[in-house]
């Protein structure tokens, strides 16, 4: 079927933001200075994860997994969207779009899923601290994260496979800047409502299931916290999920929208605006609401500066 579809075209051509004229400069500046922030901060956190021994427990081994998920989900869509933006319309071939999807789609989905084992963490934590030790045990981290990442793969394989046994002979320009599936969809021709079917069907798998099962945590997490009888012991338990509420409202939010919906429903600027939103924006929420604001990670942070310092006033 790939091969069918790259004998009618051999490629695409991404419009991103030509759009916007002369403000491409400044859009270009503006996704540059966010990208390498966002970069530097999750490979930083996952560095200090690495190195402080006081951050070897389940909760910071996932939040090392979640920002190693962002960073390779902003390394596969943000380079060639500011190329783009200084070099104009760039082309891409059938082959390397089905990939750019395939990985996107899959980091995507592994998001999703390390955000809900993220979820059951805290219940475990809040709900059973006694035991929280034996059974957030290595092995059990290990089959979680492991889990995440392959299911993430197959869901992405699925989607990719979706769309691309479909022909796409009528354009070759995408009103986007990465290889996303609501705007590669409208550009198929002949009947694409099996495909969106199976789409909406795949999305509703990885976006509901996973939220159900963070619902699920929470709602065991509420009702602990309301049984704490001291207003300041259930402050303390609540503030260890509020980050992680943060990143799960924003991310489903976003999500939710581009991806639980008809095609006939799709504006393309407006998605791509909206897609800037889950491709820039949330992956720098990660270390910034979710870590920054932990008061272990400041620490953390401060005593590798402080040994940074100290070697180099050694030198």
């Amino acid at each position: 079927m790939v091969q069918n579809n790259a004998t009618c075209w051999r490629g695409f051509v991404f419009l991103g933001f030509s759009s916007f004229g002369d403000l491409q400069l400044l859009l270009f500046v503006l996704f540059l200075s966010l990208y390498l922030v966002t970069i530097t901060s999750n490979v930083f956190i996952i560095i200090v994860i690495r190195l402080d021994s006081h951050l070897h427990t389940p909760m910071y081994l996932f939040l090392s997994f979640l920002s190693f998920s962002e960073t390779c989900y902003t390394l596969g869509i943000i380079p060639r969207m500011l190329s783009g933006l200084v070099m104009g319309g760039q082309a891409i071939s059938f082959m390397g779009c089905a990939t750019q999807m395939f990985f996107s789609a899959s980091w995507a989905c592994t998001n999703c899923f390390l955000l809900s084992v993220m979820g059951f963490d805290r219940y475990v934590a809040i709900c059973a601290p006694l035991h929280y030790a034996s059974r957030m045990n290595p092995t059990l981290c290990a089959q979680l994260v492991g889990t995440s990442f392959l299911s993430g793969y197959l869901f992405g394989l699925g989607m990719t496979v979706v769309i691309f046994r479909l022909s796409f002979c009528s354009s070759h320009e995408i009103q986007h800047f990465f290889c996303d599936t609501p705007p590669v969809l409208s550009l198929a021709c002949g009947d694409t409502r099996l495909s969106e079917l199976g789409i909406l069907i795949l999305s509703l798998l990885v976006l509901l299931v996973s939220f159900f099962l963070i619902t699920i945590s929470y709602a065991y997490i509420l009702v602990a916290i309301l049984r704490i009888p001291s207003a300041e012991g259930r402050r303390k338990a609540f503030s260890t999920c509020a980050s992680h509420l943060t990143v799960v409202v924003i991310h489903y939010g976003c999500a939710s929208f581009m991806y639980l919906r008809p095609k006939a429903s799709y504006s393309l600027e407006r998605d791509q605006l909206i897609a800037v939103t889950y491709t820039v924006a949330t992956p720098l929420l990660n270390p910034i609401v979710y870590s920054l604001r932990n008061r272990a990670v400041q620490s953390a942070l401060k005593n590798a500066f402080r040994g940074s310092l100290l070697g180099k006033g050694g030198k």
